[in-house]
């Protein structure tokens, strides 16, 4: 296949384009600025330059190709209206790439988040909070399934907020950053809320089975830890950084802070079961032993 990637220069968009590219697809993709377009054609991918804004450029992208996998969005969580703004440029987003592949058999899979049910790991057939601070990318994502009823090969594969590569990315690299910055390594809350995590290359695995196995409106989970307490992650990153390790406030963390200090853990289960996803990378307490002072 020939798949357009939105993203592709991102933690997971990389490892996504390495892995089509070794698994004999083809990839064009989006970029938005020059050091992008430089690192996307240095992995071997053909490339159109525009953002999440330039709704053209998407669908003459989209047009183009036999697939779509949609990563981008914006890394903006200073402020909850920075995170909101960020949620409708989204949602502009793929209603452009659903449209520019409506009526034809062509997969498309979006990213989302796990959903958090209170007193259990949520399961990939829970709906997802379309209410909050994240609810218009979840509706955004809901709306893209609801074209599989038009024909449309759309799927969603669901990432817990620690997606991780050598100790940074998601939630737990938020932590290391923090501890960097602080010079104490903190945890929101009490520190017993379970986090999970996936290596971004076992994240990367599971985009690229639902694009070529996924049947219309399927909802995968790519989780590989299902629930690690936060403390366990923030021990690690006070031990490599050489830090005291001790509770600090949700708002220290930002506009995410607040869930941050759900408890939130995940199975994936099912996904495992039906595509024959099996994570073979390290766990997130694994790889934060790559952090370094």
């Amino acid at each position: 296949m020939r798949v357009f990637v939105t993203g592709g220069s991102g933690l997971i968009g990389s490892a996504l384009v390495s892995d089509l590219r070794r698994h004999g697809h083809t990839v064009l993709a989006l970029a938005r600025s020059q050091r992008a377009l430089h690192t996307l054609q240095s992995a071997g991918a053909q490339v159109i330059q525009g953002d999440l804004r330039t709704l053209d450029v998407l669908r003459q992208g989209a047009t183009a190709c036999d697939a779509v996998a949609h990563l981008a969005f914006s890394s903006d969580y200073v402020s909850t209206m920075s995170v909101a703004a960020s949620m409708r440029e989204e949602s502009g987003a793929l209603q452009a790439l659903g449209d520019a592949l409506a009526g034809g058999d062509r997969p498309i899979v979006a990213v989302s988040l796990t959903p958090i049910v209170p007193g259990r790991a949520s399961v990939e057939t829970d709906p997802l909070h379309t209410d909050g601070v994240v609810g218009e990318r979840a509706r955004a994502v809901d709306a893209l399934l609801a074209l599989s009823a038009q024909g449309l090969r759309s799927s969603a594969v669901r990432m817990p907020r620690t997606v991780h590569v050598g100790g940074e990315g998601g939630f737990a690299g938020v932590l290391v950053k923090a501890a960097r910055q602080t010079g104490l390594a903190g945890y929101p809350g009490d520190g017993d809320q379970r986090w999970p995590a996936v290596h971004a290359e076992d994240a990367a695995a599971l985009l690229r089975l639902a694009l070529e196995r996924a049947e219309p409106g399927a909802v995968w989970h790519a989780v590989a830890d299902e629930g690690v307490p936060v403390r366990e992650m923030a021990e690690v990153i006070g031990r490599r950084l050489g830090l005291p390790v001790q509770a600090t406030p949700a708002f220290s963390f930002g506009a995410l802070g607040e869930i941050a200090a759900l408890d939130q853990p995940a199975s994936s289960e099912y996904t495992r079961r039906t595509l024959g996803w099996e994570p073979t990378h390290p766990g997130v307490l694994a790889d934060l032993e790559n952090v370094h002072p």
